[in-house]
Formats: structure tokens, C-alpha cells, sequence
């Protein structure tokens, strides 16, 4: 049986493989020209402070984060600086990302772990990050592929979130979707596919109202319709420093 389309009033179209491929890489070069300058939205340095970073990213926001790091990184330079962290010290850094006793536990662990089974160094292969304490697949492939240069997708709310409404998958578990967006979309673009994805689910394509009237994405989309449609009306719903440009996109295409 080919993939029914879901979501939004286009959703009663049945789609082929080869369609759906087409469809995908159509919609992934137009978020190209949409987003060429996106990036991952954490501050770093090196490989050790993006995965701090994004274990302290949980739950909270990137904004967030790089308030915190600043300061953090200025003190903890090292995994072995984490891993001999003073516990009460180590939380006062990170109280303001919430959840910071247990993001303490993680960081501390994550230390020792780094220097215990990898010299202090942040290991460049998926199988040794995932046993990291606080790392999970997600986390694993943001390091991959923005520290290393290993093509990975980043599987995180906005981007399941935008895949499912593009009817690129109808799976919800994060490693199906990976395999799944893996499979439509070249190894070679994955990392920066998912910073794009990712930007456009927080500038565009918002969870309870997107601004479908003002994406440029709209043609390819088989949820158009989820959010308002007259651009005027959903031009007020877009956000972020690309604003201009997004609405210069929708109004042309």
C-alpha cells in the first residue's frame, strides 16, 4: 500500500514511494534557500562544551543555555574539571536551566565516564556517545554532526513534529523517524537538514497555529490549511531574524 498523506485538507491524496522522495527533496531545497545560514543554536567551542550544552538543553531553551555557559565553560575547561566538580558549587552554575541537580549528576558522570574510558577526549562514533551518562541518540548525533562533521539528524520535538505534519512518516518514535528521514533525504545533508527543520518548526511552522499563508514550503505541503491561510494573516505568526526574508519567499512563490 503506498503512504496515505496525513493531516490537514490535501490528506485524502495517496502518495508512491518515488512521490514521497520527490516530494521530500523538493521541500528540503527550498528550506536551503529558506535557511542557508542555519547552525545549531547553542554557543561552543569545542567538542566538550556542545555536549555540555546540549545536555543542558533539556527541558529548557537554547536562549537559556548560553547564559549559562559562559561562566560554566570559564570554570570547568575540561572533563576532568567536571568529573572533580563540587556538587553544591557545579549546581548554582546551571539552577537557572531547572532540573540542575540531576543535570549536576549528569555532567559530573559524564566527566568521569570521559576520562575513564576515552582519555578525557569526546568520542567521534554514535555507539561510545549513546553510553555516555545523559547523552541519548539525539544528543549523540547534534555532536556528530556539528563537532565532527558526521552527517547525523537530530530528531527532537519540532523536528518529529514537522516531519509528520509534512507526511514525510507517520512514525513517533525518534529513531523510526531518523531511519525513516534518513532514507528520503542524502547521508550528506542530514545535519544541516535538521537545523533547518528545526528552524522552521520555531519561526514558521509552529505546533497549535502555523503560519501556512506565509511559508514557502506551502506547495509541497499536505497539512496546508492547519494554520491560517491568507498571508497576511499568518505573516504576523512568523519569527525569528529571517522574518523578511521568509515573507519575501512566500510572497514570490
Amino acid at each position: 500500500m503506498p503512504p496515505v498523506v496525513p493531516n490537514g485538507p490535501r490528506a485524502d491524496r495517496e502518495e508512491s514511494r518515488l512521490a514521497l522522495v520527490r516530494r521530500a527533496r523538493r521541500m528540503k531545497r527550498c528550506l536551503d534557500e529558506v535557511y542557508p545560514d542555519a547552525k545549531a543554536e547553542l554557543d561552543f567551542t569545542n567538542p566538550l562544551e556542545l555536549l555540555v550544552a546540549v545536555v543542558l538543553s533539556a527541558q529548557t531553551t537554547d536562549v537559556r543555555v548560553n547564559l549559562v555557559t559562559p561562566a560554566l565553560f570559564a570554570k570547568y575547561r575540561t572533563a576532568a574539571d567536571y568529573a572533580g566538580a563540587d556538587r553544591a558549587e557545579l549546581e548554582e552554575y546551571l539552577r537557572t536551566t531547572g532540573f540542575f541537580r540531576a543535570k549536576a549528576n549528569s555532567l559530573m558522570g559524564l566527566g568521569a565516564a570521559l576520562v575513564e574510558r576515552y582519555g578525557g577526549e569526546v568520542p567521534k562514533k554514535l555507539d561510545d556517545l549513546v553510553t555516555l551518562p545523559g547523552v541519548g541518540r539525539k544528543t549523540a548525533n547534534v555532536v556528530l554532526g556539528n563537532a565532527f562533521d558526521v552527517p547525523g539528524i537530530t530528531v527532537d520535538t519540532h523536528f518529529g513534529r514537522l516531519v509528520r505534519r509534512w507526511g514525510w512518516t507517520e512514525e513517533e518514535d525518534p529513531v523510526k523517524v531518523e531511519h525513516a528521514v534518513g532514507a528520503l533525504i542524502p547521508r550528506k545533508e542530514w545535519t544541516m537538514l535538521s537545523h533547518r527543520v528545526i528552524f522552521h518548526g520555531r519561526r514558521v511552522c509552529h505546533a497549535r497555529k502555523p503560519a501556512c499563508g506565509a511559508c514557502p514550503l506551502r506547495k509541497d505541503c499536505p497539512s496546508f490549511g492547519t494554520g491560517p491561510t491568507e498571508f497576511e494573516v499568518a505573516a504576523k505568526l512568523v519569527k525569528g531574524p529571517e522574518k523578511d526574508h521568509i515573507l519575501e519567499l512566500a510572497a514570490r512563490g
